[in-house]
């Protein structure tokens, strides 16, 4: 069964309507028409003190775990469909990937990559691997938050570094509207949309790959990354492992359009927040890291607590892990990494040992690459000729009206 029968098959079995998500909706859609302030939650949409009393209100609307899967599957439906999934063309494989600049390093390889998300737009990044790799490998999803050139920074080439040295095939991929991914700006109304939608092709692109071994797949960013990380987990049950990283809250919804600007938290049938969307990982294994201070430092006494409580339903306790850095900020830095690899590692089934440990992991063997070495499009390689360029242009061209 191909990627795309098995997403179709994975809604039916949520009972979720195949056809409504299996069909391109054609018709204009006025965005501005059909979602209204008041299903949108924005920001600091609550205080900690109201969010504490709405996770008790969650808790019950269930009790056990047949109750608890009933509202995932009314939730995952109303992701679904405030992001006008049904908007996006039918598409399996055709990723048309564009890949050059192979380079060993100590440990691992690193590629340029593009693929097509769908035609006329490209998802750009870079393919760390394995220098030895094994005939079938563990494969992560490298998301990235919000920050200019963030996938060409120190930190997304550290991780996605280790991990490939770890012994696992990453794509770490631009934010729409930041680094190569220029053919829209980032504040477009649809970014939750297309962010979501590249996530699942550059899942897609990865499973269909020879030398990924499908069952083992990890996804792991930090801030916006941390968002993609759990919406992409809660809607698609071939992400195996994940590690939202400095993100999940349950006063804070995401203060970006890309995070909070389509109706995903709030439809006629439920309200909900990133808490419940990260446990619907469960009972896959999922990793919480948390810090002091932002909008994560409540974690320990909210947030986990409930996720934990999810998990117990499946007697899956061992599977939900969470590290909170009390005297850290918002970053995905060393000690976020370094508690995210031997996690990855026991679940992915990579060799921890790959990466030199004296009181800590070491990262040292790390080439920090200049952004320029990094891009995929250059005068040798070029962006694609039919590549749509412009908000409109790609709004248009899947049937959205400003």
């Amino acid at each position: 069964m191909n990627t795309h029968a098995k997403f179709l098959s994975f809604l039916a079995v949520l009972g979720i309507s195949v056809g409504v998500f299996a069909t391109v909706d054609t018709d204009p859609l006025f965005l501005h028409e059909v979602i209204t302030k008041d299903q949108l939650r924005k920001g600091h949409h609550w205080t900690p003190g109201e969010a504490n009393l709405k996770m008790k209100e969650y808790g019950g609307t269930w009790k056990d775990k047949a109750s608890w899967e009933n509202r995932a599957a009314s939730i995952r439906k109303g992701i679904l469909k405030g992001l006008y999934w049904n908007k996006m063309p039918q598409i399996e494989g055709n990723f048309n990937p564009i890949i050059h600049s192979r380079r060993e390093m100590d440990g691992y390889v690193v590629q340029n990559i593009a693929i097509q998300s769908f035609p006329g737009y490209y998802i750009t990044g870079n393919l760390y691997s394995p220098l030895k790799p094994a005939e079938r490998n563990p494969a992560i999803l490298c998301p990235h938050g919000h920050l200019a050139d963030k996938r060409l920074k120190e930190d997304v080439q550290k991780r996605s570094a280790s991990f490939a040295r770890l012994g696992a095939i990453v794509f770490a991929y631009d934010m729409v509207g930041y680094a190569e991914a220029t053919q829209t700006t980032h504040k477009m109304p649809i970014a939750a949309l297309l962010q979501t939608w590249n996530s699942k092709r550059v899942l897609d692109y990865l499973v269909s790959r020879s030398d990924v071994d499908s069952s083992r797949i990890g996804m792991t960013g930090g801030s916006g990354g941390g968002t993609q990380t759990f919406v992409l987990t809660a809607i698609d049950d071939r992400i195996t492992v994940s590690a939202p990283v400095v993100q999940v809250s349950a006063h804070f919804f995401g203060g970006c359009v890309c995070e909070s600007g389509m109706p995903i938290h709030k439809g006629v049938e439920y309200e909900t927040n990133n808490v419940e969307i990260a446990a619907m990982a469960a009972p896959r294994p999922l990793l919480l890291v948390s810090n002091g201070a932002d909008w994560t430092r409540n974690s320990p006494r909210i947030e986990y607590p409930y996720i934990r409580s999810v998990y117990a339903l499946y007697d899956a306790e061992h599977n939900a892990e969470h590290v909170h850095l009390f005297n850290e900020g918002h970053d995905y830095g060393y000690s976020k990494r370094t508690s995210v690899y031997p996690f990855f590692a026991h679940h992915l089934g990579l060799n921890y040992k790959r990466i030199p440990y004296d009181n800590g992991f070491d990262e040292s063997f790390v080439t920090v690459m200049p952004r320029e070495e990094l891009y995929v499009f250059d005068e040798d390689h070029p962006r694609p000729a039919d590549a749509l360029i412009g908000d409109n242009a790609v709004m248009d061209y899947l049937g959205f009206e400003r």
